[in-house]
């Protein structure tokens, strides 16, 4: 039984708004929303006027967030319009207002503000964000924010995001469906907020971050044709950590809904990519350089690009006096002591390794006494963002392993380490980057982290702080990098020392390589980062991103959309406007006026499910195949790629069904006549040559088996596991065209299979020998239902569809159909192999009466 806590989930969900009053209060909209948006979205009209309409108006994005890029502050003046001052927030790095290098893009933001505001403030709030800052803000209530940023948020998809398995209350937190019911109710509120200011025909709507992660489900069901794109900052676990999460199907389809889904590294996007495969049984493939997943008709896309900084931004607080003025000070406190610098600014949290960076510390003044009294750690922890024991759990043992360092370590006049634990000002960091001569950064796990790009351009500096630092006489500039393995920036940072952080000793010592390089490597090693950093600004990501959205988005115009599916199982169906779901009524109707009928079966996922473990037909079947049969009107075959001995024992009781065995190769008209070939007899030697390499490939690959057909082979993966069985078929494909090229047959891939049979053999010949021999006959069939459910079937529709104007009866009922709403040959679909036996029984029981009514008019006197 659902429980009541669940189904009103469902009802939110499903589109039901929250009791919340201060929502009645809107913003004006900035455009209109064109028309009602409707549940099924197929109206063809909505899109027919949208290059003239959107030729008026600029290209806009709605920029949605967790929070604005603004900052807030309270006038002592009381509750009045003057009573709130704002700003844009120089440091977040969604404040793209001048990142796109475009005058035709507007940017609106929808996110919620840092500070609160009451709610009699709220609507006069709004107004001044949205006249001065094109924000539309989203306000929470204070618990309900409580329990979706620091309950479900930051307990419990943060730490599994980052590796951290709920395997206590006290470690990583457990799963609690509260907390997940107001993940979803923030996520509904910030859907209404958008929808006050959308034009969906024309804007594109940007997602960030795993705080909204289910947004365009809401989004998608509002406006199935709205262009959406979604990028996650944080890291993607392996399939093997996020299958724990109880609600790990709901994220995942909600995330499918959008167009463009990006990451910062390829393993965040593997990572996402295997989860769809394993739990959603979905597949991917790269087209011309672009990852795709097939997903209802639709490809959702996949991006792989790090974000970068605010280079323009940096680069004015390296000009700014302030800044000047701190190196200068940090100049004389370090180098004219004669003491070098190493940096670390990290987050005080669980994951960014500040312990184990004071540990390595540690181990590098004892195994190298030389640097006691001459190097120090400057280790800025910026506030944590997350509450919890885990965050004084760590800023106690950082406290604690400082102190006793600096205990250790520590003589008159020199301190190895110095933690900064108040918060610093911008320039104040930067001012710190620019006199480092190393910075560390040794995260256990981090999404992206941009605090190396930052030190890189900071090193760079200018001319001003060229003469500060004594380096006028030198144009080249130099810094350092340690970084971890284990975040996001790694990759694009070839010139770093690369550690893994848990291994203190490894630490320790690429610190001292970082000491002793020579002074030309390190320049090398600088010039290489800083042209990667300054030309992969955020300007450069978010550019790159919109350009691959429009790319993505481009045939929505063009496509039919369904909406399907409950609560945040919904999803929308793509299709080409010519293909649609086949009306039982319609095919009936056909059936019944119409009297020279050829009827073309696929049987495995088509009549019998592909997950079912008893393959053999049921007595129902059997039952619908005959009253088929029965009918003179009809020529029935079913036409499969399994053997001839199985469909022969398994189709005994239908006298009158034609069988096509191993792909049409092998064919018979009924269960007294012979089998026919339907090419000339081939030379199978070449198994000799295939069995023993997929011999090979199956004691490799648990849970593979080889069906060794009469005149075929195949190799069979559904049972193991679906990424290494998929990249072991690819191999094998591979081989065995390599081994077989000279052989005549040909090699091909399908669902959860790898095929070898002979050349020219195809369903699409059964139905070409069927229309041939009933032309020959003076029949001309005036009813063709073809079904069937995978590629090798699509060889039956393309014949179907070119013989229109040849074999087939100029105006006949043609009804070619694939099971699933899928691209195909095709012009029909049903939905599965249920709606398909009852298409059948419908067919069959319109045959039984024909029959009948024919035998009791042959009875009459």
């Amino acid at each position: 039984m659902v429980s009541r806590s669940y189904s009103n989930l469902l009802e939110l969900a499903s589109g039901e708004a929250p009791s919340l009053g201060f929502m009645d209060r809107r913003i004006p909209r900035i455009m209109t929303v064109a028309g009602l948006i409707s549940e099924v979205d197929d109206d063809q009209s909505e899109c027919s006027d949208r290059s003239s309409s959107s030729a008026a108006h600029r290209d806009r994005l709605i920029m949605v967030a967790n929070q604005l890029p603004i900052r807030a502050q309270r006038n002592p003046d009381g509750y009045n319009r003057n009573s709130w001052s704002f700003e844009w927030d120089e440091n977040a790095l969604l404040q793209l207002k001048d990142g796109f290098g475009d005058d035709n893009i507007e940017v609106i933001y929808v996110g919620c503000l840092k500070e609160d505001v009451h709610p009699n403030e709220q609507e006069e709030v709004s107004q001044i964000l949205l006249e001065s800052f094109k924000c539309v803000p989203t306000f929470l209530p204070p618990e309900m924010y409580t329990r979706f940023y620091h309950g479900f948020c930051k307990q419990q998809l943060w730490p599994l995001f980052h590796y951290m398995l709920p395997l206590s209350p006290e470690l990583g937190g457990r799963f609690n469906r509260t907390l997940w019911q107001a993940y979803v109710s923030v996520n509904k509120i910030f859907a209404d907020r958008i929808m006050e200011v959308i034009n969906p025909e024309d804007d594109y709507v940007w997602i960030h971050d795993y705080h909204l992660m289910v947004l365009p489900t809401f989004l998608r069901k509002r406006f199935n044709r709205v262009k959406l794109g979604f990028f996650l900052h944080s890291p993607f676990p392996s399939s093997e950590i996020y299958k724990t999460l109880p609600v790990r199907e709901e994220l995942l389809r909600a995330l499918l809904n959008s167009d463009l889904i990006g990451f910062h590294t390829f393993d965040y996007a593997r990572h996402f990519l295997s989860c769809c495969s394993r739990m959603l049984g979905l597949t991917y493939e790269s087209k011309r350089g672009y990852i795709g997943i097939e997903y209802y008709g639709r490809t959702v896309s996949i991006k792989i690009l790090p974000v970068g900084i605010h280079m323009g931004q940096l680069q004015s607080v390296l000009r700014m006096p302030e800044t000047e003025k701190k190196v200068c000070e940090l100049i004389r406190q370090f180098s004219d002591q004669g003491k070098t610098m190493l940096l670390g600014v990290d987050d005080m949290d669980i994951f960014k390794g500040i312990s184990l960076k004071l540990l390595a510390m540690e181990q590098l003044l004892i195994q190298h006494p030389e640097y006691q009294g001459k190097v120090v750690l400057v280790q800025i922890a910026n506030p944590a963002r997350g509450r919890g024991k885990d965050v004084k759990e760590v800023q106690e043992e950082t406290k604690a392993t400082v102190k006793r360092i600096n205990e250790t370590f520590g003589i008159p006049g020199y301190v190895p380490v110095i933690l900064i634990e108040e918060p610093l000002k911008f320039y104040e960091k930067v001012a710190y980057y620019v006199a480092a001569e190393c910075c560390l950064v040794t995260a256990v796990r981090d999404g992206m982290n941009l605090i190396p790009y930052e030190y890189v351009i900071s090193r760079q500096g200018n001319e001003t702080l060229d003469k500060v630092l004594g380096l006028a006489s030198s144009p080249k500039k130099k810094s350092m990098l340690v970084v971890s393995e284990f975040i996001g920036c790694s990759p694009s940072l070839s010139g770093a020392i690369r550690v893994n952080p848990w291994n203190i000793d490894a630490v320790a010592e690429a610190m001292d390589y970082a000491l002793l390089m020579a002074d030309a490597e390190k320049q090398l090693r600088h010039e290489k980062h800083y042209r990667y950093v300054s030309t992969h600004d955020v300007g450069y990501w978010a550019r790159s991103f919109l350009q691959d959205l429009e790319r993505a988005c481009s045939d929505h115009g063009r496509r039919r959309w369904w909406g399907i599916g409950f609560g945040l199982s919904f999803r929308v169906v793509a299709l080409d406007p010519n293909f649609r779901k086949l009306s039982m009524e319609h095919i009936v109707s056909a059936y019944k006026r119409t009297t020279n009928r050829m009827i073309l079966l696929d049987y495995d996922g088509t009549l019998m499910p592909q997950a079912s473990m008893d393959k053999s037909p049921t007595s129902q079947s059997i039952e619908f195949l005959n009253s088929m049969c029965r009918d003179n009107n009809n020529m029935v075959f079913l036409v499969s790629a399994r053997s001839r001995k199985a469909l022969s024992a398994w189709f005994s009781p239908c006298e009158n069904l034609g069988l096509a065995a191993e792909h049409g190769y092998f064919i018979r008209m009924d269960r007294d006549a012979e089998w026919e070939t339907c090419v000339a007899a081939t030379d199978c030697s070449w198994k000799q040559i295939a069995q023993p390499v997929m011999k090979l490939y199956t004691e490799t690959t648990d849970g593979s088996t080889i069906e060794d057909k009469e005149t075929a082979l195949v190799w069979w993966y559904e049972d193991a596991d679906p990424d290494f069985g998929s990249c072991q078929a690819k191999e094998l494909l591979d081989h065995l065209e390599s081994v077989l090229a000279n052989e005549p047959v040909t090699v091909k891939s399908g669902q959860s299979y790898v095929e070898v049979k002979p050349q020219g053999v195809s369903k699409g010949l059964v139905a070409k020998r069927q229309l041939s021999a009933m032309q020959e006959k003076g029949m001309s069939p005036d009813f063709v239902l073809c079904i069937g459910d995978d590629r090798s079937d699509e060889d039956m529709f393309e014949v179907i569809t070119s013989s229109m104007n040849g074999p087939i009866a100029p105006r006949a009922e043609v009804f070619a159909c694939t099971v699933c709403r899928k691209p195909s040959k095709a012009k029909y679909y049903l939905d599965d192999t249920a709606e398909i036996v009852r298409l059948i029984q419908g067919l069959a029981c319109v045959s039984d009466h024909s029959v009948l009514c024919s035998l009791v008019s042959y009875a009459a006197p």
